[in-house]
Order: structure tokens, then C-alpha cells, then sequence
């Protein structure tokens, strides 16, 4: 049974992932976590104007987030009937990562998906603050959900890699069990700047080619185009259902992540994306 925990502010942004989630986990027996997380700053203050209580701030709160996690849990039902599912409501004082962080020890979580907030104005927003953040200190793999995205099978995976790929990472089995489940052929995408593989690089590509030999996929290669031109070049050719990345560190996506605006590159999330924490951060 998978673990997928589904963290919700209560906006349509939030439950769109978690309608993801729905679609994503059809044919699986899995448990979903619902988690709220509240801060003073985050209090309701309209329910607090209407509901004048003996109780403290946080009480109330803490009521008020139970109270929408229930909603949104029968919201959840309604439109999605599926015996295999389950849930499980979970409401915290505390910040949202740091929540997350103990969630996913406690209840042994295999999966976060969560929403991202799309392009503001002029500026191309890569991801969310809370999903950047969830994504660099998760010890498991984040699926991302652009805001308003409906959902697509995942008949088609890119995966960009530079080959600098521990061939014990635990998760390269999920990512082997999404093309499995969901009869995906798999994209593995280098930017080639002309310098060739080295030999540990030659055998993480022929690892790959062995691991996946199960699974419909195909190598790609551009060249004189850096990592991100590279994919949005390719998904201007290949329709591309869920983009896939191993989070190295110092890796291109280390660099790109953490900066909160991405300036003169046209790129940005438009579809979901699954990203693999490395061996490394998962210890």
C-alpha cells in the first residue's frame, strides 16, 4: 500500500493536486494523508470574528483546520468513489516543512504531492516557495502539480539526466512502477556541450538502458543548448505528460531551484514533475 501525503491550504490550487493524486493512484491500494499546518499568522480571522470562544487562538485554529480537512476529505469522496483509497486527516501547529519533515518519518511516507503557483505577472516563477522548500529537505520523491493543470496519464516521461546517477537510488524503482502502472515510454535526456561521457557516466547510461530494458524508453541528446533549452526544446516536439529529476546536489537543478525568479528564460512548470531526492540526500 503507498503512503502519498496531500498538503492542503484549503485553496482550489491545493485540491487540484490532491484531484491529481485521485487520477495518479486509480488502480492502487494507497492511504492519503491530508495535512493542514497553521502558524498565528496564518489564523483565520473571519472564523474567529464569528465564532467568539472561551478558547485560545490556537484551539480555534486548530477546530477550524480540522474542520475544512473534514470538508475537503468528503469533497474528496464525492466526486472520486474508490474503496481502494483511504485517508487520514492531519491538522499541526507548526510550519509547513517542518511538519512535512515529521509526517513523512512518522507514517513512512513514499510520496508528496503538492500544488505550484503559476507565473505572476512579467516574471516566470519556477515553483512555489513551500514546494521549493518541500523538495530540498523531503528524504522522498515530490510531485508537483502546476496550478490549474488537468489531469494526463503519464503516456510519456522525460527524464534529463547529466548521468551523474547513484545506481542505488531506492526511488529509480517508483519512477520503474509509474511506467509500469501507467504503459509510459520513458524520454532520458543529456545536453551534450561536447565533452563526451566519461566511463562512470558511460556505465550509469548502460545501467539505465539494462534497468529500464522492461520499459519502453529511448535516449536523446541535444547539443550546444543548456539543460533547460534542452527541455523546453523537447517539449515543443513530444507531448510530455510528468518530467522527471533526480535533485543532486550542486546539479543544474540545485542552481535553478533555489533562485526565486528565473530571469530571461521563457521555461516555466506546465506540467506536473516528479523529483527523485539523490542517494546522497536521502542518507
Amino acid at each position: 500500500m503507498k503512503h502519498v501525503l496531500l498538503p492542503t491550504d484549503f485553496s482550489e490550487n491545493a485540491y487540484n493536486a490532491i484531484r491529481y493524486a485521485m487520477h495518479f493512484f486509480k488502480e492502487d491500494m494507497a492511504t492519503f494523508y491530508l495535512l493542514n499546518t497553521f502558524t498565528p499568522i496564518s489564523y483565520h480571522t473571519g472564523y474567529l470574528i464569528e465564532n467568539p470562544t472561551p478558547y485560545g487562538m490556537e484551539d480555534v485554529a486548530m477546530l477550524n483546520s480540522k474542520r475544512e480537512i473534514k470538508r475537503t476529505v468528503e469533497r474528496i469522496k464525492n466526486e472520486f468513489v474508490n474503496p481502494k483509497h483511504e485517508f487520514v486527516q492531519l491538522s499541526a501547529f507548526n510550519t509547513l516543512i517542518g511538519e512535512i519533515k515529521e509526517v513523512i518519518e512518522t507514517y513512512t511516507i513514499d510520496l508528496v504531492i503538492m500544488g505550484t503557483k503559476g507565473a505572476t505577472g512579467a516574471k516566470e516563477v519556477f515553483i512555489g516557495t513551500h514546494t521549493m522548500y518541500t523538495i530540498k529537505k523531503a528524504k522522498c520523491p515530490v510531485i508537483a502539480v502546476p496550478s490549474g493543470f488537468n489531469f494526463e496519464k503519464p503516456k510519456d516521461i522525460l527524464f534529463p539526466t547529466d548521468y551523474h546517477v547513484s545506481t542505488n537510488n531506492k526511488y529509480l524503482s517508483f519512477l520503474k512502477r509509474i511506467c509500469d502502472t501507467h504503459i509510459c515510454r520513458l524520454h532520458i535526456l543529456n545536453a551534450y556541450y561536447g565533452v563526451p561521457l566519461n566511463n562512470k557516466q558511460n556505465e550509469v547510461k548502460d545501467f539505465l538502458d539494462e534497468y529500464f530494458k522492461d520499459i519502453a524508453h529511448v535516449f536523446h541528446m541535444a547539443e550546444g543548448v543548456d539543460v533547460l533549452e534542452a527541455v523546453e526544446d523537447f517539449q515543443k516536439k513530444y507531448k510530455i505528460n510528468l518530467l522527471v529529476m533526480i535533485h543532486n546536489k550542486h546539479s543544474f537543478f540545485e542552481n535553478l531551484l533555489f533562485k526565486p525568479v528565473i530571469n530571461q528564460i521563457a521555461y516555466h512548470t506546465n506540467i506536473p514533475f516528479l523529483v527523485i531526492p539523490s542517494e546522497e540526500r536521502i542518507q
